[in-house]
Parts: C-alpha cells; sequence; structure tokens
C-alpha cells in the first residue's frame, strides 16, 4: 500500500470499516487526479480493475461521511475533491459551462475577505459555519480565449 494512503486507511478502519483494495484504487485516483471528478467520471477509470458503479457510489459516500472527501454539487451532479489534507482548505471554484471542468480558484486575497465575511455572517446570525461550496458558473480561460477566435 502506499503511504500516502496510511492516514485514510487509519480513518477508514477508526470508523469500524474495512480499507479494501477497491477504496484503496478510487482514494488514489482522487489523490492523483488534476481535475474534480464525478462517481461516472471514475468509474470509466476503474471499470477494468473489476469495480463496479455501485462500488464506487458506495466508496465516494463512505469517504464523504468521514470527511476524506469534498463533495460540489453542481447541476445535480457531485464532484469530489480531497478534502482532509488539502493543499488548499480554503478555496472557490469555477464550474466551466463549455468544456464542464470544475477549476480551483485559489486567492489569498480572496480567502481573507472570505473569513471576514464568514464571521460577519456568524456574528450576525449568532450560527458557526464549518464548511462552506462557492462555485461560480462561466467559462474558464481557455474557452473564452477559443471564443475570441471565433468572433475574429
Amino acid at each position: 500500500m502506499d503511504r500516502e494512503l496510511v492516514p485514510f486507511k487509519k480513518i477508514i478502519e477508526r470508523n469500524g470499516n474495512i480499507f479494501t483494495l477497491q477504496k484503496q484504487i478510487i482514494l488514489k485516483i482522487i489523490l492523483e487526479s488534476k481535475e474534480h471528478l464525478n462517481a461516472k467520471e471514475i468509474y470509466k477509470i476503474v471499470k477494468d480493475k473489476n469495480i463496479g458503479l455501485a462500488t464506487v457510489y458506495r466508496n465516494l459516500k463512505e469517504f464523504h461521511e468521514l470527511g476524506i472527501l469534498k463533495e460540489l454539487n453542481v447541476n445535480g451532479i457531485s464532484y469530489y475533491e480531497m478534502k482532509i489534507y488539502s493543499r488548499k482548505p480554503l478555496h472557490i471554484h469555477l464550474k466551466c459551462y463549455k468544456c464542464d471542468n470544475i477549476i480551483d480558484i485559489d486567492s489569498r486575497g480572496l480567502n481573507l475577505e472570505y473569513l471576514k465575511l464568514n464571521k460577519i455572517i456568524e456574528e450576525k446570525n449568532n450560527i458557526e459555519i464549518s464548511d462552506i461550496d462557492i462555485i461560480f458558473i462561466g467559462l474558464c480561460s481557455e474557452c473564452k480565449e477559443e471564443g475570441k477566435w471565433r468572433d475574429q
């Protein structure tokens, strides 16, 4: 087993579950992916390893419930990214309506503004916010550039 999977093994087993080979394969794909993947995209990658779609959904649900994955719901489709041990614990997403990619927008300045807004919302409403999903819908830079070529 890869060393990078050891912390996840501990979390999964601490919660009374078995860290199966299927779980290892699915987690490794998500860890190594540069993109936000949905269950069907993950299934396309693992189906040749005799992992069924139901197994993918079941494991994604378990990982989400254990706080390992963050689920981003865009237009009724759930996409996944690592939540714990993330290099970017707070970031905004852009879902490109042309190519369907989800892009991380990581800006220290924006993050500081979010933290200020978060504190104001908590104080004004006497609540505690533990997580947030900010997803903008628009054109990514590549699709925006492609559009410029067509307009000329």
